[in-house]
C-alpha cells in the first residue's frame, strides 16, 4: 500500500503526520486490498481532510471531511475511511 500525505496552505508538523499514520493503521486489515491511499490536508477558513483510496480491483473512493481543528477533521475522515473500506470488503466477499 502506497501512502501519500500532503498539506496545502500550511506546513504539516511531524506530530500531525504521525497522528495521521497512526490513524491509517486502523485499516491494516485491508492493506492487501488497497493500492494507493492519498491524504490531503488543506487549511482555508477551516481544515479540510480528503482521502482518495484506489483498490486493486479498480474501484476508487474519495472521502472529504471539514472541521475547525486539524485532529478532529482527521478523526472524522478516518472513521469514514474505515467504513468505506469495510463496505468495499463486504462487496467483494458477496461477489465470490
Amino acid at each position: 500500500m502506497n501512502i501519500d500525505i500532503k498539506a496545502v496552505h500550511f506546513t504539516l508538523r511531524d506530530d500531525a503526520k504521525e497522528y495521521v499514520e497512526k490513524k491509517i493503521d486502523r485499516i491494516h486489515n485491508a492493506e492487501n486490498m488497497i493500492v494507493d491511499l492519498r491524504v490531503t490536508l488543506t487549511k482555508d477558513k477551516d481544515f479540510s481532510a480528503e482521502a482518495t483510496v484506489n483498490f486493486r480491483w479498480g474501484v476508487s473512493v474519495h472521502i472529504q471531511e471539514h472541521d475547525f481543528e486539524l485532529n478532529p477533521a482527521i478523526d472524522k475522515l478516518m472513521d469514514k475511511l474505515e467504513q468505506k473500506v469495510t463496505k468495499e470488503k463486504e462487496k467483494v466477499k458477496e461477489r465470490r
